[in-house]
């Protein structure tokens, strides 16, 4: 089939550019490269059709949608931080952007759409987020960026029930991997760590470092979007994607120190809005419906991260898709 991918020159869009190809789909990727990388997709350039834009724009939506059988939606302006700051342009890209993108879906009469949505969308729970979450559950985001994730689902579900347009949801659960930027300044936490911890210095936590999160290697969550695509009885629903297992961010370090070998220890900064305590997914759903499992493990992830760090490190002229293991 013909498969768009918005976002993908991002970190797990890219991923998901070189498992469509290898497979033997057509592949179009829609980006502005806001917070994607050109580099992430040189690596498929004469493989792949891309076309340089922004999803807030429905003109270019449409352009990129023309003749898709799918759409794997992954673009977004990323970072519960990020949108705590300027939540106008976080709900600009992240909701009007995802109504574009239906829109366009539903006049070109595109087979499936899979939405990118969050963990965030739970928000901390009635126990503070010690229980696993399941899809069942209310959904109380706390900030604008999970309230628009969120949004999106709601749209997703309704343009199911209302125009016939098949569309899935899934929830990650901080997804992690080869290719993730550790020096942006709402990197995610793994390549944070990884980053300082390989160049000898002390990584910053946020808060005391008990608190918990379900963290995802990127090859499970390019799985489940494989099996969203062609998974049955799953239209209008939402699905959890994650490894199942709770690791708090003081255990996570010190299974970075052991992987890398070093006693850096990590200096505390208070709490940023927004976040939550705990997380952890319940995989029912997602394992009886989508026929997910996690195939990768937290430590087998976090060994593979590591090595492609290393292999980079020192080389600012590598391109960034090499971490995802295509190049």
């Amino acid at each position: 089939m013909r498969v768009l991918v918005t976002g993908g020159a991002g970190f797990i869009g890219s991923h998901l550019v070189g498992s469509l190809l290898e497979r033997g789909d057509a592949v179009r990727v829609l980006d502005n490269f806001a917070t994607g990388r050109r580099a992430n997709v040189a690596p498929f350039a004469d493989d792949v059709e891309l076309i340089e834009g922004d999803i807030r724009s429905f003109e270019r939506v449409t352009h990129a949608v023309d003749g898709c059988d799918a759409i794997l939606h992954q673009a977004a302006l990323p970072s519960v931080p990020r949108s705590v700051q300027d939540p106008l342009t976080s709900n600009e890209t992240n909701v009007t952007g995802t109504l574009n993108v239906l829109l366009a879906a539903r006049d070109h009469n595109v087979g499936r759409v899979v939405y990118a949505s969050s963990s965030s969308v739970y928000g901390p729970g009635a126990d503070g987020g010690l229980a696993a979450k399941h899809e069942r559950m209310p959904a109380l985001p706390i900030s604008p960026y999970a309230t628009g994730k969120l949004a999106c689902e709601g749209y997703a579900r309704s343009f199911h029930r209302v125009y016939g347009l098949q569309t899935v949801a899934l929830r990650y659960f901080n997804v992690f991997g080869p290719g993730q930027d550790p020096d942006s300044e709402y990197a995610a936490v793994i390549p944070r760590f990884i980053g300082s911890l390989l160049e000898e210095r002390a990584p910053t936590v946020f808060g005391d470092g008990t608190q918990s999160r379900d963290f995802t290697f990127v090859g499970n969550v390019v799985a489940a979007n494989l099996l969203a695509l062609e998974a049955t009885d799953v239209c209008g629903q939402a699905f959890n994607i994650a490894c199942g297992e709770r690791v708090t961010l003081n255990q996570l370090l010190d299974v970075l120190r052991e992987l890398i070998g070093t006693d850096v220890e990590a200096i505390h900064d208070q709490p940023r809005a927004g976040e939550i305590e705990h997380s952890l997914a319940d995989l029912t759903a997602a394992r009886e419906v989508l026929g997910y499992a996690p195939d990768v493990s937290l430590r087998d992830g976090l060994e593979r991260t590591v090595e492609r760090f290393r292999a980079l490190a020192g080389s600012e002229s590598a391109p960034v898709a090499v971490r995802a293991g295509w190049a």
